[in-house]
């Protein structure tokens, strides 16, 4: 059973920069697409940035392009966010899917990933 857990949320500055790690423990995220998603008060999970499983795609989505990047290790997976503005306040949340590989622009769903961290609070405040 893979587990995941989210670090290096807190409290930044607008303009500022954090780097939010997810690790994985009971396997490792070989052959695991990972998702990046976030969900503010009042609203829906939204999806962040995505890799695929194998030699697939990377793919963000468009208020966040630019800003933030996703990479990976065998056991772990970093968003790096930078340039934060006020609005990019929410809880961050990782997500793990066995084997779910895409190219091109394909982005996934909430509901196409099997296994959940229980997420970090990121809050932009000056």
């Amino acid at each position: 059973q893979l587990q995941l857990v989210e670090s290096g949320g807190g409290l930044v500055q607008p303009g500022g920069s954090l780097r939010l790690s997810c690790a994985a423990a009971g396997r490792t995220l070989d052959h695991y697409a990972i998702g990046w998603f976030r969900q503010a008060p009042g609203k829906e999970r939204e999806g962040l940035a995505c890799t695929s499983s194998g030699a697939g795609s990377t793919n963000y989505a468009r208020p966040v392009k630019g800003r933030f990047t996703i990479s990976r290790d065998k056991n772990t997976v970093y968003l790096q966010l930078n340039s934060l503005k006020p609005e990019d306040t929410a809880i961050y949340y990782c997500a793990a899917a066995y084997d779910l590989v895409y190219t091109g622009t394909y982005f996934p769903g909430h509901d196409e990933y099997d296994y959940w961290g229980p997420g970090t609070q990121v809050t932009v405040s000056s």
